[in-house]
């Protein structure tokens, strides 16, 4: 009789067929596109211009092979103009750019040099000016303006030290007030008196910047001094995470009842503060009758209008509710610890999760190597950059060969305006379209991101079945359960699996659109356009967590039934909804007492690497390491103990939530008969008061 039975469970995959097969052509012609995506990236890109420095001319500094080779650092002719709005419009700062062996080391205007060249003492001053000035100019009596309208040479030198490779001032804070060079006001090629900060407004964040280098070295420093000993504390969470989960077989039902009765207990505390400020209001106006007195004779009116009394009817009927809802809790416990046996049976399924890591990693790692290169798919282009913001050709393309006899460069309304490396494009269909595939790639990230997450759902949610539909444990389990799933999904459902990821997917993208839109309108003082944005990412948030959470149960029908993902989705839902407060306590249930875990877990880990690092356990003091931070390691060994419970505990919430799915299928499926029996455990059994 058991064999008829085993024969006819959902786990058996003798009746599947390929499902969603449409979906599931168009996610492998969307893996070779992608493919060639990434492969005419990589031809055409080129990250050295994303990550190097660029002169005016689009030439990288410092690099070999190129005319900068020796020249490492860029150098800004006019750093004031750095603090023009336009760079945030065109993302370059709208002065001459040019790569320089090095900074300069003193204060230096271009009418100082002209005045010592006159008197014959500035050979030594003109040399070093010079060599910040155009490649080949050697005119140190060329009128000011005619050199700063041909771009010749910079108006003036600041004291600079090089940033991120970037010749920037080289700020400094003396008696309160910003300084260079001991100096906080100086003279510019136009006799103008300038401030520093002035300077500090242009070069705003560099002391920051600065900070935040020393102390990412020093960061740097510390990891590679306490690596082993955070490798120690992952272990150590990866060995409780195991032991916690074995462990819940015996003490998820004490756990539960403990944490119920903790919360019941601030519940009768909530009470009793209520009643506490109710009785003081007994003598207020509008009171006629005390507390006691309550009922025919007391004037409601007053009551109805507290906080107190609304929070006092909200905490009893909460507790009523716990009080009704005994049964369902019994089997939230039951299904914790079946499920622990579960994993204990199948305790592959634990390792799983990297095998989704990987499956991750890889996608990221892909993203970002392919969004880089098209980032820098293309030639310098050159754009007007104008002082005025009334020249009509500003933020234009342009060709600084012609530019100095172009009309645009002699215009009145354009006085000043050059002719400046803006960023990386060309004219090629593969150029102008850019953008729509830079957004295409982060469409099939995040497709891919979904998918990997849906094979890990339906592979776990097949193997944790294939338990609960074996009527004898363990011989009729599978010999590996995991890899016969995972192929299974593979070979089956591929369709299924791309059909929910993709629909998630978008869902997605278009959050991450509203996102960018309200950054984008945040300077803006229009109400109506936050309002409806607020309301559109409220909504498809909302969206976003109903479809993770219809897409998880519709991936453990999949693996149950092999059935498309559309009428999964609508067996899982419509058997939830059949079973919705199970659902509820079970949820919650499940939640709390694994975000505990977690926390726990998270915390215990540490507990123990702080007293480590501050050597409060005498057994390893002397194998503590001399640190700049100690919190740095403590962070991460606290963070990465919390994702491993994490991992881990992910296994554990599938495996309830398959067995929840299966424990309400099995209810309407069969009805304990010979011909029909249950496939429930023995405690489940006991809790509805089924015969076995």
């Amino acid at each position: 009789m058991w064999i008829s039975s085993l024969l006819s469970s959902p786990s058996c995959g003798v009746f599947r067929s390929c499902t969603d097969l449409l979906c599931c052509v168009l996610f492998v012609l969307v893996l070779l596109s992608y493919s060639l995506l990434g492969l005419v990236a990589w031809l055409h890109g080129d990250p050295r211009k994303v990550i190097h420095p660029t002169d005016s001319r689009g030439q990288f500094c410092g690099q070999p092979g190129t005319p900068n080779e020796d020249k490492l650092f860029l150098f800004y002719f006019n750093l004031l103009k750095c603090a023009n709005p336009a760079i945030l419009i065109n993302l370059q700062c709208p002065t001459t750019q040019m790569c320089v062996s090095r900074c300069p080391n003193k204060f230096l205007t271009y009418s100082e040099v002209q005045q010592q060249q006159r008197l014959g003492l500035g050979r030594s001053s003109w040399e070093d000016y010079r060599h910040f000035c155009r490649a080949g100019f050697n005119k140190p009596l060329k009128p000011v303006s005619q050199v700063l309208r041909d771009e010749d040479c910079p108006s003036m030198l600041v004291p600079s030290r090089p940033v991120l490779r970037r010749c920037l001032p080289d700020l400094s804070s003396h008696n309160g007030s910003v300084t260079v060079a001991n100096k906080t006001q100086f003279v510019d090629a136009l006799e103008n008196a300038r401030s520093v900060s002035e300077l500090q407004e242009a070069a705003r964040g560099i002391t920051g910047l600065l900070d935040t280098r020393e102390m990412g070295l020093k960061i740097m420093e510390d990891y590679a001094k306490s690596w082993f000993w955070i490798l120690m504390g992952l272990l150590m969470a990866l060995v409780v995470s195991l032991i916690f989960i074995l462990v819940l077989r015996f003490t998820a039902g004490l756990l539960l009842w403990v944490t119920i009765l903790a919360f019941i207990l601030l519940l009768a505390y909530g009470i009793w503060v209520c009643v506490l400020e109710l009785s003081r209001l007994r003598n207020s106006p509008g009171s006629e009758v005390t507390i006691t007195e309550l009922g025919l004779h007391t004037d409601l009116q007053l009551y109805l209008q507290l906080q107190q009394t609304w929070t006092l009817l909200s905490e009893v009927a909460v507790l009523l509710v716990l009080l009704f809802m005994r049964r369902r809790v019994r089997i939230a416990i039951a299904l914790l610890r079946e499920a622990s046996k579960a994993i204990g049976r199948i305790t592959s399924t634990l390792f799983y999760p990297v095998v989704t890591f990987i499956l991750l990693t890889s996608c990221v790692a892909y993203w970002a190597l392919t969004a880089v290169h098209l980032s820098s798919s293309g030639e310098a282009v050159y754009k007007v950059m104008a002082p005025d913001e009334s020249c009509p050709q500003a933020n234009s393309t342009c060709n600084p060969e012609t530019f100095s006899r172009s009309s645009v460069h002699s215009a009145p309304s354009c006085a000043g305006a050059q002719c400046l490396f803006a960023f990386y494009g060309g004219e090629t269909p593969f150029h102008r379209h850019l953008p729509l595939l830079q957004i295409a790639n982060l469409i099939v990230f995040l497709w891919l991101l979904n998918f990997s997450l849906a094979l890990e759902q339906c592979t776990l949610a097949g193997a944790f079945a294939s338990y609960y539909w074996a009527q004898r444990r363990p011989q009729d389990l599978p010999p590996c359960p995991v890899y016969s799933s995972f192929s299974r999904a593979l070979r089956y459902h591929i369709g299924s699996l791309a059909f929910g990821s993709l629909v998630l997917s978008l869902v997605q993208f278009v959050r991450i659109l509203l996102e960018y839109l309200e950054t984008k309108l945040k300077g803006l003082n229009n109400s109506v356009s936050h309002f409806v944005l607020c309301c559109l990412s409220c909504c498809f948030w909302c969206l976003d967590r109903f479809l993770r959470y219809m897409n998880h149960n519709a991936y453990i029908m999949v693996a149950l039934y092999g059935k498309n993902f559309c009428t999964s989705a609508r067996n899982a839902f419509f058997l939830l909804m059949r079973n919705v407060v199970r659902v509820a306590v079970v949820d919650r249930l499940t939640d709390v007492l694994l975000f505990l875990g977690k926390v726990l877990i998270a915390a215990a880990v540490g507990a123990v690497a702080f007293c480590f690092f501050t050597k409060k356990l005498p057994v390893l003091q002397d194998e503590v390491p001399q640190l700049n931070y100690y919190w740095v390691p403590l962070l991460v060994m606290v963070l990465g103990a919390y994702l491993v419970a994490h991992g881990f505990f992910s296994v554990y919430a599938m495996c309830v939530d398959t067995l929840f799915l299966c424990f309400c299928d099995d209810l309407e499926r069969n009805d304990g008969s010979p011909e029909r029996p249950y496939f429930m455990s023995p405690e489940l059994h006991r809790i509805l008061g089924k015969p076995h």
